[in-house]
């Protein structure tokens, strides 16, 4: 079992709140992704429930016990850091077998779940290698390989991807995501990366400032963002926002659209604008507008569009897909 609970969990450095009255929900196997902006506190609330950092106040929750007293090596998780923190004198096998040895399990127990790691993660053949004769990704699936070992109840994975290339990345978004799924355990990845978040994530926990904005799936998060904040952070290219007034909207404040839901129309279908720059993607094509009172508006077209720098174009938002915000910043719901 692995479902993670917290119960208004707190952290403070002195007089400054790093974490703000946390309260979640983790289910037993899934898949679940913090995100957000440098400094809102994500890698800090990963480092509470690993137990690597003292709890101000609040109850952290492992399958019903609460474990904020119970020191990091008994609350039954492995942690996958952004460093590969492999010991370079050790092989491959030595590396994965450590934590085991330091339990003091049998010789062929050891083995035996190595040897099986090694199977899953593709890493039999480099078992008597060096970490130094790895590529990047080996070394990440050999740190992989140690956490899988333990059989935790829970996998934690700080940032695990973000000193590879953004082709190994993809890859390795893969190999996590199908790893997580085959073995059924409860797995918290912390990403500045909302691309990743939305591809690998069951749930994603949106963070700013310390503060949970909003948790739910990925779909979710991008159909009915809660707030602002979400909105803007969830989706890439963003989302663009207009002064409700400006757009004809009465009693909201900020209007929502998405790229991909700003229709590039005729002269005269919609809001006018000039063309700032235009990105020919071969599949997409993204237009930055400027929208006069509007702002600057970003809208993505599929396919190749001739238009460029200076161009006049028309914009029309698809109706049903408008998000509406108060003064606030939360949504309007209809």
């Amino acid at each position: 079992m692995g479902q993670i609970t917290l119960q208004g969990v707190r952290k403070s450095f002195g007089p400054v709140n790093i974490i703000k009255d946390a309260n979640l929900d983790i289910e037993n196997g899934s898949f679940v992704v913090f995100v957000g902006p440098s400094g809102c506190g994500k890698t800090t609330l990963l480092r509470l429930i690993a137990g690597l950092e003292d709890v101000t106040g609040g109850q952290i929750l492992i399958d019903g016990k609460n474990v904020v007293d119970v020191p990091p090596a008994k609350r039954g998780l492995s942690m996958v850091f952004q460093s590969y923190a492999l010991y370079p004198h050790m092989s491959v096998r030595g590396n994965i077998a450590f934590g085991l040895k330091m339990a003091g399990l049998p010789r062929p127990e050891i083995d035996r779940k190595v040897e099986a790691a090694a199977a899953t993660l593709n890493l039999t053949p480099y078992l008597d290698r060096k970490p130094r004769e790895l590529s990047g990704g080996q070394r990440q699936r050999v740190a992989i390989g140690r956490a899988i070992v333990r059989e935790p109840k829970a996998f934690l994975f700080d940032e695990p991807l973000s000193n590879l290339d953004a082709a190994l990345r993809v890859q390795m978004r893969l190999e996590v995501t199908k790893l997580q799924k085959q073995l059924g355990t409860t797995a918290i990845y912390v990403t500045h990366d909302q691309v990743e978040a939305m591809t690998m994530a069951d749930k994603i926990v949106v963070l700013n400032a310390g503060r949970i904005e909003q948790y739910g799936s990925p779909l979710e998060l991008y159909e009915r963002p809660a707030n602002l904040f979400v909105a803007g952070f969830i989706g890439s290219p963003k989302m663009n926002f207009v002064p409700g007034e400006a757009a004809g909207e009465p009693g909201v404040a900020t209007l929502g659209i998405r790229p991909e839901h700003l229709k590039i129309g005729k002269e005269g279908e919609g809001w006018p604008g000039t063309v700032s720059v235009a990105e020919h993607l071969g599949r997409d094509t993204f237009l930055y507008v400027d929208a006069g009172t509007l702002g600057m508006l970003t809208a993505r077209g599929v396919g190749e569009f001739s238009l460029k720098a200076g161009d006049r174009v028309w914009l029309s938002p698809e109706p049903a897909r408008l998000h509406r915000f108060d003064k606030e910043g939360a949504a309007v719901r209809a």
